[in-house]
């Protein structure tokens, strides 16, 4: 058994590379071999979001609190609030993140595959996230 003390891991700022706006990363747990789950709260800023992504095995998200967006690639967006789960399948491109004016806080739940848990491609633009 493991138990991870809440606060015990570092919480970062969500890099650049895959994050537009302000963007808070707070691990929650790691795989253990040979699981390969993991989790993360992500907590986004007000217009904040992720670029468009995919991941190899899928992922679950959890929203906490506020108001979100995700969009699946070729579907308009839709809202996400406290208590919605969302299963974005294995090779789905999309993007999710905070609406306009409300901050948004998800789990997100993924696995990895040959050590990757997802793979990011270019970001979500004003027009495509305010549409």
């Amino acid at each position: 058994m493991l138990i991870q003390s809440s606060g015990s891991q570092a919480s970062s700022q969500g890099p650049s590379d895959y994050f537009t706006g302000t963007v808070r990363v707070d691990p929650l747990f790691s795989a253990q071999a040979p699981a390969r789950a993991l989790g993360v709260s992500v907590t986004f800023e007000p217009g904040a979001r992720t670029h468009w992504h995919v991941h190899p095995l899928g992922q679950t998200l959890i929203v906490t609190a506020g108001c979100g967006l995700i969009q699946l690639w070729g579907e308009p967006a839709r809202q996400i609030r406290p208590g919605d789960v969302v299963w974005i399948a294995p090779g789905e491109k999309h993007w999710h993140g905070a609406a306009p004016t409300t901050a948004m806080t998800h789990i997100a739940i993924q696995e990895q595959l040959d050590g990757k848990t997802a793979d990011f491609a270019e970001q979500v633009t004003e027009a495509q996230y305010l549409a």
